[in-house]
């Protein structure tokens, strides 16, 4: 019996699970987007501000939901120093 060609399908088969397993993965995707400079944010009303909790003081990805001047819904990350930094001296 030649085993060769069953290897290379069983490492093709767990090669394309891996990658279907990554694919599905939407916990840390966002619709936002980024920020840049000078880019004119209209907002009407901010809806939420998020940013993942650390302990340290480094800079950070920040979300925030806002409702434009026409009343439609929009999402802007933006880089920002985290709130840890306003505890150290």
């Amino acid at each position: 019996m030649n085993i060769r060609p069953f290897l290379l399908t069983t490492a093709l088969a767990c090669t394309a699970f891996a990658g279907l397993a990554q694919a599905s993965d939407t916990s840390t995707t966002s619709n936002a987007v980024p920020y840049q400079y000078g880019m004119p944010l209209h907002v009407a009303k901010v809806v939420s501000m998020t940013e993942p909790s650390t302990m340290q003081c480094k800079v950070i990805t920040a979300d925030m939901k806002y409702i434009d001047n026409t009343g439609k819904p929009e999402e802007i990350s933006y880089r920002k120093m985290s709130d840890a930094c306003n505890f150290q001296n």
